[in-house]
């Protein structure tokens, strides 16, 4: 069964996201996530390299938004030929670890990748978290979406829903 976290058909959703770019560490890169009227999220901007740039993203605001048993994470999107990634959150701080798995959606479909949790890797500000503990996916509490691997330029990720199976 799968439960969404979030339906990009309401207009309204995205209210409960914000950027979090480079710019938190002096670079220039800017990013959104905004409705478009055909139904979807998208979730664009520009990744710029300068001033030690490099990465842009979004979050969602704190919630309870875990399921016990969860076993993948799943979004259904259609983008561009970027990389992206995909963070869940176990905790309501801003600068705390994310647990990431990388996705590369389909130019000209809109597909549903199924990201499995065991596939979520613990991050902190860009690097790797030796050691850290197995995400728990009934405590997940914040989501977010991001560009980053010094992938320059302008970027567009249509989203249509993020869910747990």
């Amino acid at each position: 069964m799968v439960i969404d976290l979030f339906d990009f058909s309401d207009p309204h959703a995205v209210d409960a996201w914000r950027a979090i770019d480079d710019r938190v560490m002096g670079g220039m890169s800017r990013s959104r996530l905004r409705h478009d009227l055909a139904g979807h999220a998208v979730f664009e901007g520009e990744v710029l390299l300068a001033q030690n740039g490099g990465f842009a993203s979004v979050r969602s605001d704190s919630g309870e938004r875990g399921r016990a048993g969860a076993t993948a994470c799943l979004v259904e999107v259609r983008g561009d030929t970027k990389q992206f990634k995909l963070s869940l959150l176990a905790d309501d701080g801003f600068d705390s670890v994310n647990y990431q798995a990388s996705f590369a959606p389909d130019i000209h479909h809109w597909q549903t990748i199924s990201l499995p949790i065991t596939s979520f890797r613990a991050s902190f500000r860009g690097r790797d978290v030796p050691g850290a503990r197995a995400l728990d996916p009934a405590r997940i509490r914040q989501v977010g979406l991001m560009i980053a691997g010094r992938q320059s330029g302008p970027f567009a990720l249509d989203i249509r829903r993020i869910g747990l199976a």
